[in-house]
Parts: C-alpha cells; structure tokens; sequence
C-alpha cells in the first residue's frame, strides 16, 4: 500500500509540472491571460459551506489564487495516487488509452467540481476553451502514465486471475443496490466478508463493520427526509457511482479477481441503479405515500447487496507470488525441483514414533533389525 501511495504521488507531481508547463507555453504562444476559474471554485466551495475566505480587494484575490492553485495540486496528486491503485489492480491497458483514461480523470477532477458548483457551464464552452483545457490536461495523463510504467512490479503479495462472468455479473448487481442506497456499495461486501489474509483484514475488522453498519442505518433514515437532495445531482450522483465501483474492487480483492472488469460493471449498475430508482420514486409518488415507496426501494436494495456478496463472501487468502482464482485454493509457491521425488505423508491414524518402510521417503536409511535381537527374539 506505501508502494502504490509513494508511487502515485510521484506520478501526480510529475503530471502537474507537465500539466503547468504546458498552460504557461500555452499562455505565451496565444496570447491568452490566466484562468480565474480555480478561484472562482474556491471562493463558490467557501460559500456552499456556509464560510468565506478572509481578507479584501487584492489580498482576497490573492489568497483566492493562492487557493485554487494548492487545489489543483492536490486534485493532481489525488488522481495520481488513484491510477498507481488502478494499475495496481490490475488496469494495465496500453499507453495511449492509459493516458487518456488519466486525462480525463484530471479533467474530470476540477471541470466536474466547478460545473456543479455552479461556476461554469461546459455546454457553453468554445473549441478555444475545450483545447485549452484538454492540452495541458493530455500532458498530465501522458506524464502520469510514463512515471507508473517506470515501475515493472506494481504488483505486491500476489498475482491475480482474471475475474469471472459470475464475479462481473454480481458486481453489477451491487452497483444497482449502490444506485438506490449508496451506503450499500461498500457496506455490503464489508459486513459479508470473512476470512482471509492481509488483502481483507481491513473489511473484517469490528471498527469497518460498525463503520458500515452505521452508514447503511443512518442512510436508510435520511432517506425518507423531505430536505434530502435529488440523486440525480451531480455531487450525489458521483458518490453512488464511486460506491457502486469501490463495492466492485471490494468483491474482486476478497475472491483473489482483477478488478478492472468489475469496477466497470458496478459503475454502470450504479448508474442504472440511480436513475432506476429516481424513476420508480416517481412513478409511485402518485399512487402511494412517498415513504411506502422508499421502504420499498430499501427493500429491493438490500436483496440485491444480498445477492451480490453473499456468494464467495469467505475471502481467498493469497499465497505470495502465486496465481489465485476466485473461489480456487492457491497452488504451491515453486515447483519441486527436478529430480526430487515428493515426499509421502504418513498413513491417518499412525502414532506419531510412526517408523516408514524403507524407500518411503527418500533420503533416509532403511531400518534393519540386527541378527542378535533377532536370536533374542528382542523386538
């Protein structure tokens, strides 16, 4: 876990210094002033949470620019450190699509937080406006890929097998539930799992159970409040699509998967699942009372959590440097050497001053009686 921290630390401070490189070769070949939109999503951030930034005139835009660019840093090294993860779960495609897959999670990271606070509009922007952000945005992603690929082991403790259609299947199940209860997505996998190694000694442990318990209870109430915000919202929205993909990583590290493929599908359950569930509440906002409708939902959600973890919920603990299948034992970390004859285990039932006969195990002498005891009729 360091391994794949430090590195995605390094390989989101390198895709920033690319990143601001190319605005400022930007700025001097166009022409163009500097972008205020940081900011501006600064100063919209300070004002949805009920404060404000200190100061006035010039020394608030100051701070103000200050802000928005240790945000931008931040949001660099954030997406950094979630790519070394991804790779390290095994999301290895080629170079192209692996920085452009970064590219957009950077863009993502501080387009979509501006957009939803209301700050800017990207329906309304320009080609300009599209490539100036794109650009130095591509830089990132191609020097963020560069540096994870520096690494030829981003693997550590064990080699995963592909996941399974059954594993891809539940793993879109529970991101329908994650849809409708987004607390479901992770407290699902959490509360089911037992056993394993060090992979999921994080999920069974008393304090991540009561840690899910509490955010299934505390949801499953604020759910029927009159002030709680439409899922559709964009911030909502983006919380259970990230359960229902987090879920999906989770099923596929207990059972020893690749998770690539099952975060894609718990992404797009979730998806599914959110709109499903905002259709179906209001379908039956006009035929029945709104909390019989949402104790229903609740119902159908845990069901579908139920069936998506429940099967291989005993985690698969993982033998260093073996290759692991879902729901398969691990196989012996080395071959036995050639020539090597394997040894055979004692019969069930022998004391344990058990004697072999000879040739049962190699290397070791055969026992002979000798002809004086023999005379004695010793034993």
């Amino acid at each position: 876990m360091t391994r794949t921290l430090t590195r995605g630390l390094l390989a989101g401070a390198a895709g920033t210094a690319v990143l601001d490189a190319v605005g400022y070769l930007d700025m001097a070949v166009r022409g163009r002033p500097a972008s205020g939109l940081p900011a501006q999503t600064v100063e919209a951030l300070a004002t949805a949470l009920g404060t404000r930034i200190p100061g006035r005139g010039e020394a608030l835009q100051s701070r103000s620019t200050a802000l928005g660019a240790l945000a931008g840093t931040g949001a660099g090294l954030a997406v950094g450190v979630a790519a070394s993860a991804a790779r390290r779960w095994g999301f290895r495609p080629g170079r192209a699509i692996g920085a452009l897959a970064t590219t957009a999670a950077a863009m993502a990271a501080t387009d979509v937080p501006a957009a939803a606070l209301g700050v800017t509009d990207p329906g309304t922007w320009t080609a300009g406006d599209w490539l100036s952000d794109a650009v130095p945005h591509f830089g990132y992603g191609l020097a963020v890929d560069a540096v994870l690929r520096r690494d030829p082991a981003p693997e550590a403790g064990y080699r995963a097998a592909p996941a399974r259609a059954s594993l891809v299947l539940r793993s879109l199940v529970l991101g329908v539930a994650a849809g409708s209860r987004s607390s479901l997505g992770v407290a699902a996998p959490v509360l089911s799992t037992r056993g394993g190694g060090r992979r999921t000694r994080a999920l069974t442990g008393r304090a991540a159970g009561t840690l899910a318990t509490a955010a299934a209870a505390a949801e499953l109430v604020g759910d029927k409040l009159p002030q709680t915000p439409s899922r559709l919202q964009p911030p909502v929205l983006g919380v259970r699509l990230a359960s229902g993909a987090t879920g999906a990583v989770v099923l596929a590290r207990r059972e020893g998967a690749l998770p690539a493929a099952p975060a894609v599908a718990g992404l797009l359950g979730a998806a599914a699942g959110s709109f499903a569930g905002f259709g179906w509440r209001q379908w039956a906002d006009r035929r029945v009372p709104d909390w019989q409708a949402a104790v229903a939902e609740d119902a159908v959600a845990v069901l579908l959590a139920l069936a998506a973890t429940l099967p291989g919920r005993r985690a698969a603990a993982a033998v260093p440097g073996t290759m692991v299948s879902a729901g398969a034992p691990a196989e012996p970390p080395g071959p036995v050497p050639a020539g090597a004859a394997a040894p055979k285990e004692a019969p069930a039932g022998t004391s344990p001053g058990y004697r072999p006969s000879p040739g049962t195990f190699p290397g070791l002498r055969p026992y002979r009686r000798s002809r004086a005891r023999d005379r004695r009729g010793g034993r």
